[in-house]
């Protein structure tokens, strides 16, 4: 029986490189989801709610033609005392983004969510990152932004690149969370919906 069909919920291609890594094939589609915060929602549930929201869109969208295919969605919200801060967009919000972050703790709270049409399968979990920015200086935060414009991404920092020097300390159990797909529990949650990665050949779905 042929290997039921992996897709990506998202077009990041931080995740789409991420997912490679499992050295399966997949596809990536872009899931159409409101992504506005609710009144009162924390960052955690936000990430939560996302990450499960652009697994369904996907899933809803294929499954007429591809019933048995396992869809991933993620989300990422950093969490600043508990208020969600996105993607800045703007070199002006992203300087104001990092400004506020200077010498303080933020959890970025990353979600992870595997659904599939067929036998209702629909899980997800969460990853936070807890991270501790330097004292930054204007002329700093200025060098930085100039130097990667991270302007997609949450907590305008990229800890993959020279964002890795705005920082004292990341605290994760799933390393590649910070950048946008936690693989840890990507792997246990493809895995209970019948995907192991190191099954062979070339990790093949049971549908």
């Amino acid at each position: 029986m042929p290997a039921a069909p992996l897709i990506l919920a998202s077009t990041s291609r931080y995740r789409r490189e991420l997912l490679a890594r499992l050295r399966l094939p997949f596809e990536v589609r872009s899931p159409a989801v409101d992504e506005t915060l609710a009144p009162g929602e924390a960052p955690a549930a936000l990430a939560r709610r996302l990450a499960l929201a652009k697994a369904r869109a996907v899933t809803q969208s294929v499954a007429g033609a591809m019933p048995h295919a396992l869809v991933i969605g993620s989300d990422q919200v950093a969490d600043l005392d508990g208020e969600a801060i996105g993607k800045p967009g703007t070199h002006e919000r992203a300087a104001a983004q990092l400004a506020r972050m200077s010498g303080r703790r933020v959890v970025f709270q990353t979600a992870v969510a595997v659904v599939r049409a067929a036998g209702g399968f629909a899980e997800v979990a969460l990853a936070p990152v807890v991270v501790r920015f330097r004292h930054l200086t204007a002329a700093e935060i200025e060098h930085y932004l100039h130097a990667e414009q991270p302007y997609d991404c949450a907590g305008s920092a990229k800890s993959e690149g020279l964002g890795i020097a705005l920082l004292e300390a990341i605290d994760s159990d799933d390393p590649t969370a910070l950048v946008g797909l936690p693989l840890i529990r990507t792997c246990a949650l493809l895995r209970a919906a019948g995907l192991d990665p190191l099954a062979a050949p070339a990790g093949a779905v049971r549908p």
